[in-house]
This record gives C-alpha cells, sequence and structure tokens, in this order.
C-alpha cells in the first residue's frame, strides 16, 4: 500500500484515492465474501477475505497519511472493544445465555455512547448506524429494542401481526388515492417480515438472497424450456410461461 500511494512511483488510480471513494468498494468485497461464504467455495474465500482485508489496509493508510490513524490503531480499537463487551471472557461477569449476552452487548454499547456524549442521555437506538442497508438496519433497530424487552417472546407471536399489516396494505390498495398509504404499508409489513426472520433465528438479507437465487434457477429454466421451442419470451404468452415456472418448479421437487 505504500508503493500504490508512493506520490512519485505509485499507482495513478490508487494515488487519487480517498475515504468516500473506496467506501463503496469496501462494501462491494464484503457482499462478495458473503456470496463465497454462501456459496461454501472455500478458495473463492479465501481470495474474497484477502480483498477485504486490502480495504481495511487501505482505509488504515490513509488515515495515517492524515496522522489520525494508523493500521496498529484499528487492531487495537477493536481489540480493546471486544475485551470491554465480553467480560464474562476476559473478566469476572457471569453470563448463561445467548439471551443476556445480547442484552450485556446492549448495555455495554450503551455504556460507551454515554461516555462519548459525556453523560448525556442518548437513545437505545443510537447505536445502529443509518448507512446500513435497509434489511440489515431493520433487523438491528429491533435488536435493540428487544434489549429492553421491547419485542414479541417468540415467532409464533409475530404472525398476527403480520396478518394485520397485510391486511392493512389490502385495504390501501383498495383506495383510489392510497398510493402513499401503500407504500407506507408495504413498508410495515417487510419490517414485520425482518422482525419474523430475527425470532426464526435466520438472517432476513440471506433469506431473501437464496429467495433471488430459487426465482433465477426457475426463470432460466423456464426461459430454456421456451428457447428449445425456438421461441423466445416474447413469443411465450403468459399462461405458457406459468406452465412452464410450475414444470421448472417440479423438476426441482424431483
Amino acid at each position: 500500500m505504500i508503493a500504490l500511494r508512493d506520490p512519485e512511483h505509485g499507482c495513478p488510480w490508487d494515488r487519487e484515492q480517498d475515504f468516500k471513494s473506496i467506501a463503496p468498494y469496501t462494501i462491494e468485497e464484503a457482499y462478495e465474501v458473503a456470496d463465497a461464504i454462501t456459496r461454501g467455495d472455500m478458495r473463492d474465500l479465501r481470495d474474497e477475505l484477502g480483498d477485504l482485508l486490502f480495504q481495511v489496509v487501505f482505509h488504515a493508510h490513509m488515515g495515517k497519511e492524515r496522522g489520525a490513524f494508523d493500521f496498529d490503531d484499528v487492531a487495537n480499537a477493536i481489540s480493546d472493544k471486544l475485551e470491554r463487551r465480553h467480560p464474562h471472557v476476559f473478566g469476572n461477569e457471569e453470563i448463561g445465555s445467548t439471551q443476556e449476552q445480547s442484552r450485556a452487548w446492549e448495555r455495554h454499547k450503551k455504556t460507551e455512547r454515554e461516555a462519548r456524549g459525556h453523560g448525556q442521555a442518548q437513545s437505545i437506538l443510537d447505536s445502529v448506524p443509518d448507512g446500513r442497508p435497509a434489511l440489515q438496519r431493520a433487523g438491528e433497530l429491533q435488536r435493540a429494542a428487544a434489549s429492553q424487552d421491547f419485542d414479541w417472546p417468540d415467532a409464533a407471536s409475530v404472525l398476527p401481526k403480520l396478518r394485520e399489516e397485510l391486511i392493512e396494505l389490502e385495504t390501501a390498495l383498495s383506495r383510489p388515492d392510497g398510493h402513499e398509504q401503500v407504500v407506507e404499508e408495504l413498508g410495515d409489513l417487510l419490517f414485520t417480515c425482518v422482525n419474523l426472520a430475527r425470532h426464526l433465528r435466520v438472517d432476513a438479507d440471506g433469506v431473501l438472497c437464496q429467495a433471488n437465487a430459487k426465482f433465477e434457477r426457475r426463470f432460466r429454466r423456464m426461459e430454456k424450456a421456451i428457447q428449445a421451442q425456438g421461441r423466445s419470451l416474447e413469443d411465450a404468452t403468459l399462461a405458457e410461461m406459468d406452465a412452464l415456472w410450475e414444470s421448472a418448479k417440479q423438476t426441482e421437487v424431483e
């Protein structure tokens, strides 16, 4: 990285970058790590983790150039944070379950926020940054609220709320001037779906990725079936596509 950022002999592209320009690549590399894990490809995972580590090195080096922090500071900061937030591992505190650990984690985060805010009262939700993808942030907001016991007791308890939100969406759709309410109710429905996923202890984003992959797989089968007839999707009727879609589903079941 020192060589790449060298003012005289470095790479022109690397020299021009700053924190903002590199941030999208950092997010992209994190998604590629997750994709390799989903596919179970250990070679790709190794390579993608290297790419993600490179992003950390890149940011740390730019921090060093500004005199703000360096790689050692980054490593020490996370080490210190993990020790603070795991007193049951690095100290004498005892925690008997995952739920207790989650509550303790939020308490430690709150203490850290109050220290940064010089003791001023802050919201428990301040720990959830704005820049998260919407599905991830919804889950984190819900977990933060749940740490204060503002939550349903189990997954089955979420289902009536899910039905309620669906009914409200259907009601909004029935109104000729209800577009804004439709959008709002659809958001509420999605938020409740994330809540259900959280109670089922599955990752909402991961579940949606699986659904995307299933749709893509079936759509491609349908597409190939039509192409095998010497036709294109534009030539097929909706009824024909529906029949081939059902056939693709049946192939997966078999």
